[in-house]
C-alpha cells in the first residue's frame, strides 16, 4: 500500500514557476516507476510526466516538453515536477500517481495508487 500527498500548487501568473511535490508513505517507494497527470474542469484526465523506478529514464507529454520536468529523491520517498514557463493552459488539478512496477505508462489506468491532487491556477 502507498499513499501519496501532493503539494506546492497554487495561483501564478503566466510564465511563471511552481514546483509540485508528492510525498510518498510504505514501502519499497524506489520500485514504482512514478507519474504526474492533470485534469482541467470539464476535460478528461491527461498524462504529464512519468520515471521509472530506479534508472530515472522520463517521459513527458508533449504539451510540456521543455517547460516542465519530473524528478525523484529514493531517499526522501519524493517526486517532484518542476514546472517553467507557465501557461493559462496548463491550469488544472495535478495529481501523483505510483505503480507497482519499474517501468512507466502514458495510461492513468495503469497506475495502482493516486494522491488527492493539487490545484494549479495559471492566471493570464
Amino acid at each position: 500500500q502507498v499513499q501519496l500527498v501532493e503539494s506546492g500548487g497554487g495561483l501564478v501568473q503566466a510564465g511563471g514557476s511552481l514546483r509540485l511535490s508528492c510525498a510518498a508513505s510504505g514501502r519499497a517507494f524506489s520500485l514504482y516507476a512514478m507519474g504526474w497527470f492533470r485534469q482541467a474542469p470539464g476535460k478528461e484526465r491527461e498524462f504529464v510526466a512519468a520515471i521509472s523506478a530506479t534508472t530515472n529514464n522520463t517521459f513527458h507529454a508533449e504539451s510540456v516538453k521543455g517547460r516542465f520536468t519530473v524528478s525523484r529523491d529514493n531517499a526522501k520517498n519524493m517526486v517532484y515536477l518542476q514546472m517553467n514557463s507557465l501557461k493559462p493552459e496548463d491550469t488544472a488539478v495535478y495529481y501523483c500517481a505510483a505503480r507497482s512496477v519499474r517501468a512507466v505508462s502514458m495510461k492513468g489506468e495503469n497506475y495502482d495508487y493516486w494522491g488527492q491532487g493539487t490545484q494549479v491556477t495559471v492566471s493570464s
